[in-house]
């Protein structure tokens, strides 16, 4: 499936919202894996357990905004990619984007604005 074909049971509105998606799925895609570089935890060749991972990525981002916006803030919108890798070499993107979907594509669109300018957009 390309990430221009949309899986045939999936809603992308539920009460105005999007649904979780999984956008891309491949067996033959190549990514990044634990035998080209140690993961964030700096444990080389591990796998840690997903819930872990998943856990210590939102606690190094919240961790992130303290540091960045101190006591004054509150969380708004929130868009999560995650890449999941399977043992049989099938490699999926999971999106989930709990808002209007031109609402996400914005977020999005600034985020990759950030990600190639390497800070914040202007």
């Amino acid at each position: 499936m390309s990430c221009s074909e949309a899986p045939k049971d999936v809603s992308y509105l539920v009460g105005g919202m999007m649904p979780p998606l999984l956008v891309l799925q491949r067996r033959d895609a190549q990514m990044a894996g634990p035998e080209d570089e140690a993961d964030d935890t700096g444990r080389e060749g591990t796998q840690p357990d997903p819930r872990a991972k998943l856990m210590h990525e939102v606690a190094e981002q919240m961790d992130a905004i303290e540091a960045d916006f101190g006591d004054g803030y509150a969380i708004g919108r929130v868009i999560t990619i995650v890449e999941v890798q399977r043992p049989d070499g099938e490699v999926g993107i999971r999106v989930r984007a709990g808002m209007y979907p031109w609402v996400a594509i914005g977020m999005l669109e600034v985020a990759k604005k950030i990600v190639e300018g390497g800070g914040e957009p202007g």
